[in-house]
């Protein structure tokens, strides 16, 4: 007998093997002039998923997210999913990159990396907002897509992406050194050609969202942008081209370009 003869459908089989994660497009200005930069990070080769691939900051959401997510729903204008992705992100942010967003409060470089050593310790965002006197500011973290594949993999990874603004190009960051090893500053169109030398490499999902955030220079432009397209959830799926199967997302959601080849496409 087969597990699916038990009732179980493909549909029950991908929701078990869903983990929820969030990650954020970090913007700041360029000191030198021209397109905003955005922050990279690499993830180290050792990383079941999408080991040593650069992507945007970000990881899953823990059970701490959602509790505190649970503590402020009634107040928000967002579903509680929404509200525990944009912890999560402000949570991975810290976590990873050393840099504060989305919160209210008196931040500097040494405050961030108190904050920073106490998250670190403790896995719980909650205590460190209260123990700095920070308020979330949740809002400050914009809707710009949401990626959900419908595959039959060990892992699957429903993923919500915010975009965030830092303002001013004079930031310091450190890497965790965990599950990252290098973090960068870079323009969407500087990371793609740096991916196209071969500099780094990039997962379908994330050459995607450069594509799109290249159409635009500043933080503001793609702001706009993001407001003004829907945020359905993209579903990659596999077609025929010209006799060449293609890995695509669907149309009227923001992306410039739909699919590559799907023996071309670096999938995590």
């Amino acid at each position: 007998m087969s597990a699916m003869d038990d009732h179980e459908t493909d549909s029950d089989v991908w929701l078990a093997r869903t983990t929820r994660a969030a990650t954020v497009v970090i913007f700041r200005k360029n000191p030198d002039g021209g397109a905003a930069k955005i922050l990279m990070v690499e993830r180290n080769a050792t990383l079941k998923f999408a080991g040593g691939a650069t992507v945007f900051p970000g990881g899953k959401i823990d059970q701490q997210d959602i509790a505190l997510a649970q503590s402020l729903v009634a107040g928000a204008d967002v579903g509680i999913e929404d509200l525990a992705a944009r912890i999560a992100a402000v949570r991975e942010t810290l976590e990873e990159t050393g840099l504060v967003i989305g919160v209210a409060g008196n931040v500097d470089g040494k405050i961030a990396s108190e904050a920073r050593r106490m998250l670190t310790s403790t896995g719980d965002l909650g205590p460190v907002l209260d123990a700095f006197g920070w308020s979330l500011q949740l809002d400050d973290l914009v809707p710009f897509a949401r990626w959900w594949p419908k595959h039959r993999s060990e892992r699957i990874f429903d993923t919500r992406f915010y975009l965030s603004d830092l303002g001013t190009g004079a930031v310091d960051i450190a890497v965790d050194a965990t599950e990252n090893r290098h973090m960068f500053w870079a323009s969407a169109k500087e990371a793609l050609a740096l991916a196209e030398r071969g500099g780094i490499r990039v997962i379908f999902p994330t050459r995607r969202n450069l594509e799109r955030l290249a159409l635009f220079e500043t933080f503001e432009e793609v702001r706009a942008h993001a407001r003004e397209t829907p945020v359905d959830v993209i579903s990659p799926f596999v077609a025929e081209r010209n006799g060449e199967r293609w890995l695509m997302i669907p149309d009227g959601l923001g992306y410039p370009v739909l699919g590559e080849a799907l023996e071309r496409a670096q999938r995590a």
